[in-house]
């Protein structure tokens, strides 16, 4: 890659000024086929740890680890030119010290070539992310439903509906922002406090089921394709049908098989090597 494409790439600092302005738009991405797609229309491609869900069938993505993190991060930074990319840190890499952190971190931007990481946490953390910022690690904070905190939490539902919810993720909001962090995800969070933490911190803001009002929004690409199998979020709005597509195609394939109509080897590498 030229040092003149690297240059075009988004950076931590280009996000963080975003916030108050243009919305910025995040969608994940796990593999160097749709980190391609995906590229050209993105400002940020998020690795998440819900790769664990998404790819490998998990229940949850406590199961997710750094070298899965680390060979998904490496594929969707070597196929993406412009898009800032954010490698999630998985649990139990990072929550025992700020020194276990920084050796995950360091791991994962040497290995990756990413450019920043993002850990789950509010307040507990942010003495964790401050340690990363003053080391040279660029970290996106992650408040509201945490899903490696899901068990603690009672289940994947909306945060936010009480008092002490809301104190709670605007004392975490806060308490990142400070530490450091130049972007924070708000998830699964009732708009009004949505809404409330996006006005009083000075990051930007990228909504998964959260308000339309945060700084960016970032869905889960299977999901907003229509390849999550009926299994998407309810907050998720689709748009395409893509398993209905696939299983179109896989269906023609199969018919052309099983009619004896598919080339042969000869015809597939003759066309193979006139390109």
């Amino acid at each position: 890659m030229s040092a003149e494409t690297k240059s075009r790439r988004h950076t931590v600092r280009t996000i963080g000024e975003r916030k108050g302005k243009d919305p910025i738009v995040v969608l994940t991405a796990y593999t160097a086929p749709m980190a391609r797609l995906l590229d050209p229309h993105v400002d940020c491609l998020m690795v998440g740890d819900s790769l664990g869900m998404v790819l490998y069938g998990m229940e949850t993505t406590l199961a997710v680890t750094l070298d899965m993190m680390i060979a998904h991060g490496r594929a969707v930074v070597g196929a993406s030119n412009s898009a800032l990319v954010v490698v999630d840190m998985p649990f139990g890499s990072y929550q025992e010290s700020p020194q276990q952190a920084f050796r995950g971190a360091s791991r994962i931007l040497a290995e990756t070539g990413a450019q920043a990481v993002k850990l789950e946490g509010g307040k507990i953390m942010a003495p964790t992310i401050a340690f990363l910022v003053e080391r040279g690690v660029p970290v996106m904070g992650h408040v509201g439903l945490m899903p490696q905190s899901v068990n603690g939490l009672g289940g994947f539902r909306a945060q936010g509906k009480s008092a002490d919810e809301e104190t709670r993720i605007l004392e975490d909001a806060k308490a990142v922002a400070e530490a450091g962090a130049f972007a924070m995800v708000v998830e699964g969070t009732v708009e009004p406090v949505a809404r409330l933490v996006t006005a009083q911190v000075a990051v930007p803001t990228i909504g998964i089921g959260a308000s339309p009002a945060c700084d960016g929004q970032v869905l889960v690409t299977e999901d907003m394709l229509g390849l999550a199998g009926g299994h998407a979020p309810k907050f998720v709005k689709r748009f395409a049908d893509l398993d209905r597509v696939v299983g179109q195609a896989v269906e023609t394939y199969a018919s052309a098989v099983r009619s004896r109509t598919f080339p042969g080897s000869e015809q597939c590498y003759e066309g193979r090597k006139r390109k």
